[in-house]
This record gives C-alpha cells, structure tokens and sequence, in this order.
C-alpha cells in the first residue's frame, strides 16, 4: 500500500469510527475504483458498521461511501451529492468538448477533484455529478467550456434526463478469457500493443491496476485502459466446437 492509499485509508477508518461513536452515518468524497477498491483492505476494521456506495446512477465509476451504523434503515441514507446540467448557450455555435475540457474548465474554479463524481457526456451537453454543497457555486460561476459558453443548472429530478451512459456491444470469438485477449477485441487493438498497456500499468480491472496480461476476467468487470477508454466484459455467450469463446463486451462511447 502506498502512502496515498494509506491517506485514504485512513480517512475511510475515521468516518467508520465516527459512524460507530456517534450512531450517525457519515459519508467520503467521491472516490475512484481504484480508492474504491481498498475497502476489501480494512474490511476487519471495520465490521462494527455497514456500508454503502452510490455515484448517482447505474456502472457509475466514481462513488462515495456512506458508513451507517446497525441497526440503521439504509433507506434513510441520502447521499450528499447534486447533479447538474451543462448546456451551451448557443447551441449553433457549440465547440466539440472533451471530458477533459469539462473537468479542466471545472477544477479551473478552485475545486478539488475528489469533490466531483462522474461526468457524462450527451452529445453538445453534459451531466455532472458533484457533492451537494458545491453546486450552487458552481452554477454562479461556470460560464464557459474552452470557447463555449455554457449554463450549469442543478437537475432536482433525475427522471427528466437520460444519465445512463451509452454503450456500444461487440461480439467475437477469443481463446481464453485473458486480460489481454478480452481488452484486444473490445477496443479493436492487437495483443502486442495491449501487452505493451499491462505491462506500462495502464490498465485497470475493477480500478486496481493489473500488471499480469494472463489475468482472468469475470463478467461484469469493469476494465478502464488509459487513452482508449473503458468497457464492461459481459461474459461467454457461447463455446464453438473447437473450444474457442464467443464473448459480449459492451464498450463506453
């Protein structure tokens, strides 16, 4: 473990330890898969109090985790986060924006990144997920996107937008259900240049970084390969007559 996993770590023991002394719930930052993933690390720790995680919606990616004590009713745990719509004003003369130049545009307001959860892109506008008491300040202050100016209104009812994330579902046939072979036929790549991604640890099972290309994948695992994007393995859809697995896997677009 290293020091910054060790950081939040120990944030995680604290807001347990709260939970339990005060018999409040008590909630964290949004986290990455990979922070996510150190819950199994201090799971003996923390056996005192239950947990739960929620982005916002459905296969989101950045979570944050309500500690809650027992017995609790866990459908009294409201999480502390808001949602918000980001539109250009003129549509006509929208930029094509990146994720990366949404984040940028926001972080560029003096906001930390853990204070912000997914962001969802829908074509020329965008859906935000943030914690709930840094909303208002970004709807008065986010004005423009690169060149694009922008409005961010705050979405009180989710049901009045589409916030799923769009996939695309490729098919075919690959010999085992290795990391490599899995990752080379979702995003189209052969497996030299997906070894040379394990091994440089840039991709990402479930958020932990897995440096073995013979790892073996089960369904619904979340792969994330820095600079292609990220993908769900659904499973074997069936076996042909010479061994072989024909797969889903549903890629994000």
């Amino acid at each position: 473990m290293n020091k910054e996993e060790q950081i939040v770590c120990n944030r995680l023991l604290d807001l347990a330890k709260i939970t339990f002394n005060k018999n409040i719930p008590m909630y964290s930052d949004f986290l990455n898969l990979n922070e996510q993933s150190l819950l199994s690390r201090i799971k003996k720790d923390i056996e005192t109090v239950h947990y739960i995680l929620d982005g916002g919606y459905e296969y989101a990616e950045r979570k944050m985790i309500c500690f809650y004590p027992n017995p609790y009713n866990v459908d009294e745990v409201y999480f502390p986060y808001s949602c918000l719509k980001i539109a250009p004003i003129h549509y006509k003369y929208t930029e094509n924006l990146s994720h990366r130049d949404y984040l940028g545009s926001i972080l560029g307001l003096g906001i930390e990144r853990h204070k912000i959860g997914d962001i969802l892109i829908k074509k020329k506008e965008a859906i935000l997920f943030c914690e709930a008491n840094i909303a208002d300040f970004i709807n008065q202050n986010l004005f423009k996107i690169k060149n694009t100016n922008v409005s961010a209104d705050v979405i009180y009812d989710k049901e009045d937008i589409q916030i799923m994330p769009e996939f695309k579902t490729i098919t075919g046939s690959v010999s085992s259900i290795r990391l490599d072979t899995v990752v080379a036929l979702g995003f189209s790549k052969s497996r030299g240049q997906i070894t040379a991604l394990i091994n440089g640890g840039k991709v990402f099972v479930n958020g932990k970084v897995i440096e073995s290309k013979s790892y073996t994948l089960k369904e619904e695992d979340i792969i994330s390969v820095r600079g292609l994007g990220k993908m769900i393995y659904r499973g074997i859809q069936q076996q042909t007559k010479k061994g072989r697995n024909f797969i889903v896997v549903d890629r994000f677009v």
